[in-house]
């Protein structure tokens, strides 16, 4: 049953792959300044060290678990490897962080998207490693943060468990986007409006590509949800996504 439930989402995942030639990246290598690059690798720190704590007490206490946090990350890695050009430095893509975020919480997946992040850049040339803290920071810090308690928040009101999940990937998609657009807002600012002016100019830029991605992230994370609330039931129940009532 074990290989079967393998065999399945792994052969959904991959087809994800067939989808499209990646042609962009994260904000890439030596586009922020020593401070910037320096300064967002201390913020998102802290949160790395909880979320190493965080997914090894989750294994220990059932390593089953093993296998659905493998297919959290394959779903980030592959949808954040899928590039639409937005703006020289940097790119729209979806994120893939609100299954994880979900299921894990928004620290565990803080550690995931770190190594999906070093993947790419080491492997496929997305992003880099002196723009990985800003990287890590606005996907796997942030997007993790705001998917992780949109669900939880939507849950607790008694809202339906497929909108919880589309909007948390979608608002966590979104919300990454926003701090992307902070980031180099801050790392660039207009030499005639300052930071707010960059700001709107990347918010702009970004959101006639980000926001259909967005929703489409949305959609794609209630099927995968689906797949693995079909074969892995129990699993879910101990990591307290779902119960009985649910």
């Amino acid at each position: 049953m074990q290989k079967k439930r393998g065999i399945f989402l792994m052969s959904l995942l991959f087809c994800l792959t067939l989808t499209k030639t990646v042609f962009a990246m994260h904000i890439m290598e030596g586009f922020l300044s020593p401070l910037w690059s320096i300064s967002w690798g201390v913020i998102t720190l802290p949160f790395i060290v909880v979320g190493l704590k965080s997914i090894n007490n989750k294994l220990k206490e059932n390593p089953k678990l093993k296998f659905i946090l493998a297919v959290a990350a394959a779903f980030t890695f592959v949808l954040s490897a899928l590039k639409i050009p937005s703006l020289t430095g940097s790119c729209s893509h979806p994120t893939g962080i609100g299954l994880g975020a979900i299921l894990f919480g928004p620290t565990a997946m803080s550690v995931v998207g770190l190594i999906v992040l070093i993947f790419q850049a080491l492997l496929l040339a997305h992003g880099g490693i002196t723009t990985l803290g800003a990287n890590t920071f606005s996907m796997a810090v942030v997007g993790s943060l705001v998917a992780y308690y949109t669900y939880k928040l939507i849950v607790k009101a008694k809202g339906s468990q497929w909108l919880a999940v589309f909007l948390a990937a979608t608002l966590g998609d979104l919300a990454t986007y926003v701090v992307t657009s902070i980031q180099l807002a801050v790392a660039y600012p207009s030499a005639t409006g300052g930071f707010l002016e960059s700001l709107i100019k990347f918010l702009g830029v970004f959101a006639v590509t980000q926001i259909p991605l967005a929703i489409s992230e949305g959609l794609l994370t209630v099927l995968i949800f689906k797949a693995i609330k079909a074969y892995n039931y129990s699993e879910l129940q101990d990591l307290n996504v779902i119960s009985e009532e649910v």
